[in-house]
Parts: C-alpha cells; structure tokens; sequence
C-alpha cells in the first residue's frame, strides 16, 4: 500500500538533508499517516482507511466516528 491519504490526497515529498558542511543529499519528507477505522453511514460498516492526521482532525470537526 502506498504513502498516500484516503481522503487528502496527501503524498511524500522530496527535499534536501543538509550537513554541517553544507553538503545535499535528496531525502523523502512522508506524511503523518494513520490506519483508522471510519464508519460509512452508506454502506452501514466501518471501512480501514489510512488517513493522515490533518483528515483526522478535519473529520473530527465535521462529527464523524473514527
């Protein structure tokens, strides 16, 4: 399963490591993702999802059961 969000659509991004001596190497910056159960009022049973925290919260604030 890939490091995206369900529902954000949030992916890794790519970015620099930078040493002390001001050396770059290219590194992955990966989402804060979580594997929630989510209750789907349509189909009337909970569906695993891997949402990220920021859709957690989101969700949260919208009245839905994680």
């Amino acid at each position: 399963m890939s490091r995206v969000c369900a529902i954000t659509g949030k992916k890794s991004m790519t970015g620099n490591k930078v040493s002390h001596a001001n050396n770059r190497t290219k590194r992955k910056q990966h989402p804060n993702l979580q594997k929630k159960r989510i209750w789907d009022v349509s189909k009337k049973r909970w569906v695993t999802m891997k949402i990220s925290t920021e859709a957690m919260r989101t969700l949260a604030k919208k009245g839905y059961k994680i």
